[in-house]
């Protein structure tokens, strides 16, 4: 019975002797009863052990209990030290713990009592690189005058940390960004007042990137903009969006739709700017007063769109308007008018030299193979259309 109640007593061997070695009261309590030559009085003796060892092991836990709460209240003060240290410091309250603690660059392993990176990074159950990141961006910040340098700290010390705003310019995350391509991103991040480590996140995802493009009208706006700034510098890109969009139906209407408005707009914004306009027949003549007027109105209606408004039809109601008054303005003036009626004339006449001229048989050896009864027809008309404008000609030019 009294061996029953004082089964407990394990727990305080596991829990008292961390050597794995038994303390005398433990070796008397696994000496089973009525073992020989211990009489009753060693029974006796036994019981009293055991009674008394459980009573030790009730105290003991609650004693256990108490140190558990305790325990548990520090742990939970120090996460909460540790988290407001770092919500001052940033990165810094690591990087201090590297610093203090990692052996720098030179310093043999007898000579310190810190230690290496590696043996620091298997502690720390994380990889030396990370632990190496860190020892260089506290190493930038000492060059620069923000922390002391390894040599000054000892393992524990603290010191005063920089803002945690300016850690990011110290620290670099991922070893991308030591190449050629990362500094050349993280270079474009602090240009545009972004943190690098964001930048290079992006670049080292791209399926995320295309994703949030896809999803996002706002994202593939910015990723546009991005894109055009970046097509001034590199050809190579320029060359392969024009034949992305030469190769896709729906991108050449849409680009020729708006090349067709930018067209526009140009011809109306000609006439606001250098006060002269182009007439139908292609001769350059001045602007009218009412004319220019009249461009700068749809002109100004067309500046102050939305960035992706739709031009188009702005466009071409400016045009179609300027248009209209340039012909009536042609029309109101009879000299004006007949050197446009001349300037197309001769338009036409140009045109179709240029195209008669192409027209040639010099390099065919078989005329026959090529031979349709309409072709000889269709010549025959125009040199019968020919002849009526020479004479047309002959008829109109003055006499000597």
């Amino acid at each position: 019975m009294t061996v029953e109640i004082a089964q407990p007593a394990p727990a305080v061997q596991s829990a008292d002797d961390t050597h794995g070695e038994a303390t005398p009261a433990d070796e008397a309590f696994w000496e089973e009863p009525g073992a020989p030559g211990d009489g009753d009085a060693a029974g006796s003796a036994h019981g009293i052990v055991a009674q008394g060892t459980a009573k030790d092991v009730v105290t003991q836990g609650t004693a256990n209990d108490v140190a558990t709460q305790s325990t548990s209240t520090d742990v939970v003060a120090q996460d909460a030290r540790d988290f407001g240290a770092y919500v001052r410091a940033g990165g810094w309250a690591f990087a201090l713990k590297v610093a203090r603690s990692v052996r720098p660059g030179g310093e043999a392993a007898g000579e310190t009592a810190k230690i290496s990176a590696k043996d620091f990074a298997e502690l720390a159950g994380c990889s030396p690189e990370r632990v190496m990141r860190y020892y260089k961006a506290w190493d930038k910040a000492a060059d620069d005058g923000l922390v002391p340098y390894f040599e000054a700290l000892a393992p524990g010390q603290d010191v005063e940390l920089p803002d945690s705003d300016v850690w990011h310019s110290y620290y670099i995350s991922r070893s991308s960004a030591a190449s050629d391509r990362g500094t050349a991103i993280a270079a474009a991040a602090e240009a545009e007042g972004i943190r690098p480590t964001k930048a290079l996140e992006v670049a080292e995802n791209p399926t995320a990137l295309r994703a949030a493009i896809l999803a996002d009208p706002s994202t593939a706006q910015a990723a546009r903009a991005a894109l055009l700034d970046r097509l001034k510098e590199d050809p190579a890109l320029q060359t392969e969006l024009a034949r992305d969009i030469a190769r896709t139906d729906d991108l050449k209407k849409a680009v020729a739709t708006e090349t067709q408005a930018a067209s526009r707009i140009g011809y109306v914004r000609q006439i606001v700017e250098n006060g002269q306009v182009k007439t139908p027949a292609g001769q350059t003549i001045e602007a009218t007063s009412e004319l220019r007027a009249e461009a700068e109105r749809h002109l100004s209606l067309i500046d102050e769109l939305d960035e992706g408004e739709d031009t188009g039809e702005w466009a071409s109601d400016a045009y179609d308007t300027v248009k209209d008054l340039v012909a009536q303005t042609v029309q109101a003036d009879p000299e004006l008018r007949l050197q446009e009626r001349r300037t197309k004339f001769y338009s036409s006449l140009q045109k179709a030299t240029k195209v008669f001229e192409e027209l040639t048989f010099d390099d065919v050896d078989d005329l026959d193979t090529i031979y349709e009864d309409d072709m000889l027809q269709r010549l025959e008309e125009l040199q019968q259309a020919v002849g009526m404008c020479i004479t047309a000609l002959r008829k109109a030019a003055p006499s000597n």
